[in-house]
């Protein structure tokens, strides 16, 4: 395991220069689905789940270290064969179908996965004494 994050790619024309994605909150993707499930009308569909937004990976790392007071240590590496610049979802098929949107941010996103994390590293040493 290294001891920091790889980061491929600082040269995409993107305002930072890296990767843009769509990073979506686990709650919001299981609300997402939860409502579909509920709908009895729905049928078979195809949606987009997603926040409609992009964050370049080095706004994921600096956002996780404000919210979380930490500083991850990240490398710069060659952009991987077959990655591209920007990827996000159009979620408007389930807003106007079931009125559903992502409702939690980056910053919320970043401060759950710190402590879901910190939670698991604690019962793990609780399992190993």
């Amino acid at each position: 395991m290294s001891s920091f994050i790889k980061v491929y790619g600082d040269d995409y024309n993107t305002p930072d220069g890296t990767a843009i994605r769509d990073y979506i909150h686990i709650m919001d993707l299981i609300d997402a689905h939860s409502l579909s499930l509920d709908d009895d009308k729905l049928g078979i569909n195809i949606f987009n789940v997603g926040t409609g937004r992009g964050y370049s990976v080095l706004d994921i790392i600096n956002t996780f270290n404000k919210v979380n007071d930490t500083q991850l240590p990240y490398q710069i590496y060659p952009r991987r064969e077959g990655d591209v610049e920007s990827c996000f979802a159009d979620p408007s098929k389930i807003r106007n179908q079931l009125g559903w949107h992502a409702s939690r941010n980056l910053s919320m996103m970043c401060a759950d996965a710190f402590n879901y994390a910190m939670k698991e590293i604690s019962y793990d040493g609780l399992l190993s004494s």
